[in-house]
């Protein structure tokens, strides 16, 4: 037998986990869990009667690994499509519908745009064409780039919009290579970003297949019933409320310090896999991968808050939702109007929304009391939809401190150089949001190549 100790229980971790078991059914798995509860950035509540996510509420169809999960733990039946994806952009001069077939806010041609920028936006897309080929240097951020070769318009009422709804961040500081890598792939060849992004364009759809299947599909009881699945699947050990305290390296493998800090325990492994985030994962390495720490501590996290609402019913015409850019001047980030996204939430009851705040750098609000917060963000999201009954009849707050891992400038060469400083370590590895992507496949994928690293 062999005992795999997991640090972490989010999705990286509960996958690691129930990969773990199908390939090594007679081993031991620990899961080690600083907090009170299993999940990570997964969580539903109760809401009008409903399971609610007020973490990842959907998951990318189009890609395989959180599809396969979820049909591997028995609960394929449970996979629902959007009933609609059309969301508007909310600008100072109205809501705008958000353009079709951009790759994360990046136009294909000016055309895609036309209605959508000013005409003085439009026609400095358009003139794209007549500058020099991109040369790109290395790593670049994605706002540089594109404020120079498209103009601000795109960035800012485009790619900022939905960039801040992936990572919480900026454009101006997050990474070309690492938030858009396929268009940073076809930068080289196509020498503009317009040819750039219809090659990334054609090429994921050629890729796919099936290009007419849904972008996105969610769970009917919530993705946050995951984690709970996962873990009776992997018949794990899991252990709430012991962090991790210190890691060695033992003669068979490896020795864990756990729990209380005044009085910690001493776990043996024969192989450990590290799913904390990066700052906490930079302070249980320090002494079997030193040269991973300083990479580690570079990784900055931005924290944030969604508000899950019910409202009266009543008419809402606003498609799945608003994306609400930083020059809308508003306190929330966007809305999702759930219950006409999500087929299995609608009907003739509540108006189910859900609304999220905080930026990297530009966390502010997140410092009012929960009451305080709660009601602006109300506030704001019945302005938005023009509500003709705003006040709500439930409400849940959830804060995420230090939820969304920032994927500045040079991260994927951080990340290769952490990877490299833990394969050193026979037996160890690291995986989670903090690398190759902060979506639920993506860490899905990250704990499916964790384990092939330490089988």
């Amino acid at each position: 037998m062999t005992r795999l100790v997991v640090v972490g229980a989010g999705i990286t971790g509960l996958a690691a986990a129930f990969e773990w078991r199908r390939r090594r059914p007679d081993d031991e798995i620990v899961v080690l869990e600083a907090g009170d509860r299993i999940g990570g950035k997964l969580h539903r509540v109760r809401l009008a009667g409903h399971w609610y996510d007020t973490g990842p509420e959907a998951v990318l169809a189009r890609v395989p690994e959180a599809v396969e999960l979820v049909e591997a733990l028995g609960l394929g039946d449970q996979l629902v499509a959007p009933a609609t994806t059309q969301a508007s952009v909310v600008l100072p001069g109205g809501r705008r519908r958000l353009p079709a077939g951009t790759v994360l806010g990046v136009p294909a041609s000016a055309d895609d745009v036309a209605g959508f920028l000013s005409p003085e936006g439009v026609a400095r897309v358009r003139a794209e064409a007549q500058l020099p080929p991109a040369a790109v240097d290395g790593d670049v951020a994605v706002g540089a780039l594109l404020r120079e070769r498209l103009g601000d318009e795109v960035v800012d009422r485009l790619v900022e919009p939905l960039l801040g709804g992936v990572y919480a961040g900026r454009a101006d500081e997050l990474s070309l290579a690492a938030t858009m890598p396929a268009l940073a792939a076809h930068l080289p060849a196509a020498g503009s970003v317009l040819a750039a992004a219809a090659a990334a364009r054609d090429a994921g759809a050629r890729s796919r297949g099936d290009a007419d299947g849904p972008v996105f599909a969610t769970v009917r009881d919530g993705i946050g019933s995951l984690p709970g699945a996962l873990v009776a699947a992997a018949r794990a050990d899991v252990r709430l409320r012991t962090p991790a305290q210190g890691l060695r390296r033992t003669p068979g493998g490896f020795e864990l310090s756990v729990g209380a800090a005044a009085a910690p325990e001493r776990l043996l492994a024969d192989a450990v896999l590290v799913t904390a985030p990066a700052q906490k994962a930079a302070r249980l390495l320090g002494e079997v991968a030193p040269d991973a720490v300083e990479q580690l501590r570079g990784i900055p996290y931005a924290s944030m808050a969604v508000v899950a609402m019910a409202f009266p019913a009543q008419d809402v015409d606003a498609g799945s939702g608003l994306l609400v850019p930083p020059v809308a001047g508003r306190l929330v980030k966007g809305v999702t109007v759930s219950s006409a996204k999500w087929p299995h939430l609608a009907g003739d009851g509540p108006v189910l929304v859900r609304s999220s705040v905080g930026r990297f750098r530009d966390e502010a609000e997140l410092q009012r009391p929960d009451d305080d917060l709660t009601a602006a963000v109300v506030a704001d999201v019945a302005a938005l939809l023009e509500l003709s009954r705003p006040e709500p009849l439930e409400t849940r707050l959830v804060r995420w401190g230090g939820g969304l891992p920032q994927y500045l400038v040079g991260h994927q060469d951080r990340v290769d150089a952490i990877r490299a400083a833990v394969s050193e370590v026979p037996g160890l590895a690291i995986a989670g949001a903090a690398f190759r992507g902060v979506g639920v496949p993506a860490c899905i994928r990250d704990a499916l190549h964790a384990v092939d690293a330490l089988s």
